[in-house]
C-alpha cells in the first residue's frame, strides 16, 4: 500500500479533505546532489487535496488540522496508470492503422490518428468522472494522529507559565 501523510483541511458528511505536499523520492536515491529532481521537485512543492471517502460515513471524529496517513493499493495505482497512458496511445494506434489500410493518404492517417488520442482521452474522462465515488479506488485514511493525546499535549503546554 502507497501511504502518505496529510492533514484534515475540510470535514463534510461522508469524506474528509486533506492536503499533502508531493514529495521526491531523492533522499533516497544515490545520486543526491548530482541529479537536478530534487531543485525541481522543491520548486514546484505545491500541496495537493484530496477528498478521501469514509467507510463510516462519519466525519465527526476527524479534527481540522489532525494529521492522518492515507493510503492506496499499488495495484489500483498500477492498473489506472495502465488505463490512463495506454487507452489513448491504443486508440491512436489503432485508428492510425485502420485509416492507413482504408486510405492511402497519410493526412487522414494523422487526423485519424489525432481523433483516436482525442477518443482516448475522452474515454478515460468517462470511466474517471464514472467511478470517482467509487470506494475501491478512493484513498483510505489507514492511520490517524490520536485527537486525545493532541489535546492533552496542548492542555500541557498551555498551562505551563
Amino acid at each position: 500500500m502507497l501511504k502518505e501523510q496529510a492533514r484534515v483541511v475540510a470535514l463534510e458528511r461522508g469524506a474528509i479533505w486533506v492536503e499533502t505536499v508531493q514529495l521526491s523520492t531523492c533522499g533516497s536515491c544515490k545520486a543526491k546532489k548530482g541529479c537536478g529532481q530534487a531543485l525541481l521537485a522543491g520548486l514546484g512543492a505545491e500541496p495537493n487535496y484530496l477528498r478521501v471517502l469514509l467507510d463510516d460515513n462519519s466525519s465527526s471524529r476527524y479534527r481540522l488540522n489532525q494529521s492522518v496517513t492515507i493510503g492506496l493499493p499499488e495495484s489500483i495505482v498500477v492498473r489506472a496508470s495502465l488505463f490512463l497512458y495506454l487507452l489513448p496511445l491504443a486508440l491512436m494506434m489503432i485508428f492510425a492503422a485502420v485509416a492507413q489500410y482504408l486510405f492511402t493518404s497519410e493526412l487522414l492517417t494523422i487526423l485519424m490518428a489525432v481523433c483516436g488520442l482525442l477518443g482516448g482521452g475522452l474515454l478515460v474522462r468517462f470511466f474517471s468522472d464514472k467511478y470517482k465515488n467509487d470506494q475501491r479506488f478512493q484513498p483510505k485514511v489507514v492511520e490517524e494522529e490520536s485527537l486525545a493525546f493532541k489535546e492533552l499535549s496542548n492542555v500541557a503546554y498551555e498551562s505551563t507559565p
